[in-house]
């Protein structure tokens, strides 16, 4: 399985629809586990988020923190990437941090860091652009023709 646990509860609309189209289509299931939004100061709301991320984190699990300064493999390399963390056995479990970000000790019991490039994305379209990385990954994987790599 693999689960996406994330700061803010997203409501219905557009981002909620095509995130649901995308996670629907995926195999192993996708879980979603929303976290409330806390408040306080900044770093009140960092130590907040960081404990119940944590807290749904299995200790087993595999943890890829979603991160502007992780990785940022092209959509193949992704692919050959989750396959390895399924084949391990493990949870792979993706976390996304609300608008103020990750506090260290989440990044701490990160595995692997991932990024959707040096731009700040809103938390909830991260979901989306994760999600349809996922459902991309499996493809290729499967040699599905959903993707469709440049050719030379």
């Amino acid at each position: 399985m693999i689960r996406i646990v994330s700061v803010g509860r997203m409501k219905r609309g557009p981002e909620r629809d095509l995130f649901d189209r995308y996670v629907e289509r995926t195999r192993p299931r996708v879980e979603l586990l929303e976290i409330a939004e806390s408040r306080g100061s900044a770093s009140e709301i960092r130590r907040k988020d960081a404990s119940a991320i944590l807290s749904a984190c299995p200790g087993s699990a595999f943890v890829v923190a979603l991160d502007e300064g992780g990785d940022t493999p092209d959509s193949q390399s992704f692919s050959a990437s989750l396959e390895t963390w399924l084949a391990s056995g493990r949870q792979v479990t993706f976390v996304i941090g609300g608008a103020e970000g990750l506090e260290s000790s989440v990044m701490a019991r990160a595995d692997a860091r991932l990024s959707f490039g040096r731009m700040t994305w809103p938390h909830m379209l991260v979901r989306v652009l994760l999600a349809e990385q996922l459902y991309r990954a499996r493809a290729i994987s499967a040699g599905h023709p959903y993707h469709r790599a440049a050719r030379p």
